[in-house]
């Protein structure tokens, strides 16, 4: 009997070569292409990873700077070829650890940075010329690019010597995570001032990733999480676009961010039609020439939202297999969750043990030895198709609404997932989804296990840094330097350049982006739909 893939796709028992038939009449050569040529199907490099593997980043990040800079440092050392920031909950939203909103979760989910002092400590030691950073910040992200880009200035590292990423993504913050600051247009504003921005002074850095993980993590099927992600994807080349920039300027350090599930084949497909979509997207939409502008080039990070709290051993298992997708589906960078992430932040073995599963992934498998594995396996192609033609359609229900930005506004993106994620927890509480030693092959007993926890002193600790600063710094140069943000902000000069003066003289994140609120106002969620 049929099964049907995450995304109510169907998935035949035998697969043959009738089942190929194109979402738009293509033939199978036009479809697939070459590796690294339009549309991108089977990768967007020639050699992939028959050169060199896929870079291998560890998302870390917790407590204080110091702390989380021993872990970089010992990530570096154990293989770790990209370094991943995670922020606390307060710097994501903008507010110092000192701020009555921040109380009890500084340092919780992420490392806590108020100031450029928090950012020189974070990278002490760490050639920024010699790493890639990715930093996961969304509505804050151009104030800790800017930090980043001053600390590598203290180092004597040249901008235009920088690579990375910030996510920088804060439409997916309005569809399904919340750590919003400022409304979507004033947000979309930003977005361009830092496209304008790294152009010019930081040619080498992703200015965003575009994100479907997120969405996958909030109960989005691989359908939806890539339907949405470009989308989004459209709107931010169109803002762009609207504000004089051209496509080709700008569209090359585009980048994604996608989940990678345990439903490895269609996660496969996935990825393939992903690039597919884009390629055509930025080519017939918009116009691009410049090849780099249609690549779907994109990060991959584990399922989280599979992993379980029950015999999380297991977790290393799932993790394995998740990787496995991401590598075969082609993947620039990868992350592999820690098997303890369902119970607390990693420990420092179990984030050594993630990053082993991507070493063995890549040296001990055969996985590197040829690019693009599952082209033309039947199945591979009639999949790839199928979430293809499924894609299109949904993006086209975005596209009668007015776009990403107003569908948002609609809550279409926001409940089509609560959707899914209900069928999926129904299907779990019901058993017809099976998940290993969840509600199948379960323990009478559970194992102890010790979790690291984060020392709750660090709030109190990060206080004092704060109150260090305020009063060693020269108060009349940081007020001033706020005042021209604000003009900035008020006007349509690009914000990036005062901000970065406000944080030289020592600003603090939340200042800096209470300047911005006092200026843009505060996103407030519709509560009609």
């Amino acid at each position: 009997m049929a099964r049907e893939s995450e995304s109510g796709l169907p998935i035949q028992p035998v697969y043959g070569p009738q089942a190929l038939s194109g979402p738009d009449g293509w033939d199978a050569a036009e479809r697939l292409g070459e590796p690294g040529g339009y549309p991108f199907t089977r990768g967007v490099y020639p050699t992939m990873y028959t050169g060199r593997p896929w870079t291998m980043r560890q998302y870390a990040g917790f407590g204080t700077a110091v702390e989380s800079n021993a872990r970089y440092r010992e990530l570096i050392a154990h293989g770790t070829t990209g370094l991943s920031v995670a922020f606390d909950l307060p710097t994501q939203m903008g507010y110092d650890s000192d701020a009555p909103l921040a109380h009890g979760e500084v340092g919780k989910v992420g490392v806590a940075v108020d100031s450029i002092d928090d950012m020189r400590v974070l990278f002490d030691g760490i050639p920024l010329d010699q790493v890639s950073t990715s930093m996961t910040i969304n509505a804050p992200a151009a104030v800790l690019l800017l930090l980043y880009q001053l600390v590598a200035e203290e180092q004597g590292v040249a901008a235009g010597r920088l690579t990375g990423t910030i996510q920088n993504d804060v439409l997916k913050e309005y569809i399904a995570r919340g750590t919003y600051i400022f409304p979507p247009k004033p947000s979309l504003r930003l977005i361009a001032d830092i496209f304008r921005y790294c152009k010019a002074e930081i040619p080498k850095w992703n200015t965003i990733s575009i994100s479907g993980y997120h969405m996958a993590e909030a109960g989005a099927s691989p359908v939806q999480e890539i339907a949405f992600t470009l989308a989004d994807g459209i709107e931010y080349v169109r803002t762009a676009v609207a504000a004089g920039m051209a496509v080709d300027d700008f569209a090359p350090r585009l980048s994604f961010f996608f989940v990678a599930r345990t439903t490895l084949l269609e996660e496969v497909a996935k990825f393939r039609a992903a690039r597919r979509i884009w390629a055509r997207v930025m080519r017939e939409e918009f116009g691009a020439r410049d090849p780099k502008s249609m690549m779907l080039r994109f990060h991959t990070q584990t399922a989280g939202v599979q992993l379980t709290a029950q015999q999380p051993e297991v977790n290393l298992v799932r993790v394995a297999v998740q990787g496995l997708a991401a590598v075969l589906g082609g993947t620039q960078s990868l992350h592999t969750n820690s098997f303890d992430e369902a119970i607390a932040l990693p420990t420092a073995t179990s984030a050594r043990l993630a990053l082993r599963t991507q070493q063995v992934l890549a040296y001990e498998t055969d996985v590197t030895a040829t690019v693009d594995p599952f082209a033309g396996s039947y199945a591979m192609e009639k999949m790839t198709d199928d979430v293809e033609t499924a894609t299109l359609e949904l993006m086209a229900r975005v596209e009668d609404l007015g776009g990403a930005e107003a569908a948002i506004e609609h809550g279409f993106q926001k409940n089509e997932i609560e959707r899914n994620a209900y069928r999926i927890a129904q299907e779990t509480d019901s058993g017809e989804r099976v998940v290993v030693g969840v509600n199948r092959f379960t323990l009478d007993q559970e194992e102890p296990y010790e979790p690291l926890r984060v020392d709750p002193a660090i709030e109190a600790q990060q206080a004092e840094r704060l109150a260090r600063l305020r009063a060693e710094r020269d108060g009349d140069a940081v007020g001033s330097a706020l005042a021209g943000l604000r003009e900035a902000a008020e006007g349509t000069a690009n914000v990036l350049h005062p901000m970065k003066e406000a944080l030289r003289a020592r600003a603090t994140v939340g200042e800096v982006c209470d300047a911005l609120r006092g200026v843009w106002g505060v996103y407030v969620p519709s509560d009609t739909f």
